[in-house]
């Protein structure tokens, strides 16, 4: 009987122990966290509004290569429709980055399809961490989001 209540005992204990291990904030998760979605609305279009979509640019009545980058105006004016540089190429080809001539321009790869050399934006180039985000949103369907 001793030995049957001690091993009831331990279960007990160790049945108790696992509730509390289990429950309440046990301080920061351990292992890698997923990466934050890429969203359009609130990483894409906020890397456009910051560096692209100017007056001088891709914003306002006649937008560089007709592709206003604005608020409310850059989605249309890129995923799935043709670059006006280079024939059978989409200036956002969905899931396909690296056919995608923004990445290309951003990149500073467009001359090696046949487009214009210059690297994107002009007076300075992305942080390698934005063009990256783009890179992940387009390879992600380059949803509306």
């Amino acid at each position: 009987m001793t030995r049957d209540l001690s091993l009831a005992i331990c279960l007990i204990a160790m049945a108790l122990g696992a509730i509390a291990c289990s429950s309440g904030d046990n301080g920061p998760p351990t292992g890698p966290q997923p990466p934050a979605a890429i969203t359009f609305s609130g990483v894409v279009q906020t890397i456009f509004n910051q560096s692209c979509a100017t007056s001088q640019c891709h914003a306002g009545a006649s937008p560089q290569e007709n592709m206003n980058l604005s608020q409310g105006q850059a989605y249309a004016n890129i995923v799935n429709v043709p670059s006006q540089q280079v024939a059978g190429l989409l200036r956002v080809d969905p899931e396909r980055p690296d056919s995608s001539y923004l990445i290309l321009k951003l990149e500073g790869n467009a001359g090696a399809v046949g487009g214009m050399a210059t690297q994107m934006p002009l007076g300075g180039a992305l942080a390698q961490a934005q063009i990256d985000s783009i890179r992940s949103w387009i390879t992600n369907g380059a949803p509306n989001n």
